[in-house]
C-alpha cells in the first residue's frame, strides 16, 4: 500500500544519466555519504530505524534554507515516530557544517559531493544540467523499503503536511 502523500509515479523523473525514481514499495537504493564531520554514513547502517532523505540543491539558498528551517521547527513530527531526518546536498561537508551551525539544524546534513551526485543519481533526482539534486524527499522504513516519495519543481518548497502524512502512515 502506498502511504498518503506519495506524488511520484514509479519510474518517473530522472534523465538520461539517472535511473529514474525508485519505486515505492521496493527496497530503497543504497547510498554512501559523509556527514558534516566526515564520518561515513550508509543507508544500510540505519537498518532498524526509518529514515527521511531530503535532497536539496544548494546550501544557504533561500528556498532550501526555508525548507530545512521548517523541518527543524517541526522535528517533533519525525522524533515522535522514531524517524531519522537526513538532508542531502552535493555541497562539500564544510559548507554543510557551516549551514547547520548557522541555522541550528540538529538533524544530519549529508554530503553527496564525491562522487558528485551519486546518491541523488541513485534516487533519480540529480539534475545533470545544473549539477545539483532536484527537491526530492524519500521516506524509507526500518527494513529499508521505500514508503513515500515526492519531487517538487525547481524553486518550489515541499509541503510539511506531506511529511506528516507519510510519517503517520508508517504507523
Amino acid at each position: 500500500m502506498t502511504p498518503p502523500g506519495s506524488t511520484v509515479p514509479p519510474g518517473a523523473g530522472g534523465d538520461a544519466a539517472s535511473p529514474g525514481l525508485p519505486e515505492v514499495g521496493r527496497p530503497a537504493p543504497e547510498i554512501a555519504l559523509v556527514d558534516t564531520h566526515g564520518t561515513p554514513v550508509t543507508l544500510a547502517g540505519f537498518r532498524g530505524t526509518p529514515v527521511a532523505l531530503v535532497f536539496v540543491p544548494f546550501a544557504f539558498s533561500r528556498t532550501c534554507t526555508g525548507e530545512l528551517c521548517t523541518l527543524r521547527d517541526n522535528l517533533a513530527v519525525f522524533d515522535r515516530a522514531g524517524v531519522l531526518l537526513c538532508a542531502v546536498s552535493c555541497d562539500p561537508l564544510f559548507a554543510l557544517r557551516a549551514w547547520a551551525e548557522q541555522d541550528g539544524y540538529t538533524f544530519d546534513l549529508l554530503s553527496d559531493f564525491w562522487p558528485h551526485g551519486a546518491a541523488a543519481r541513485a534516487y533519480g533526482v540529480f539534475d545533470e544540467a545544473r549539477g545539483v539534486p532536484r527537491r526530492g524527499s524519500f521516506l524509507v522504513d526500518a527494513e529499508g523499503v521505500l514508503r513515500w516519495s515526492v519531487v517538487s519543481p525547481a524553486g518550489q518548497a515541499r509541503d510539511i503536511d506531506g511529511y506528516r502524512l507519510a510519517v503517520a502512515a508508517l504507523g
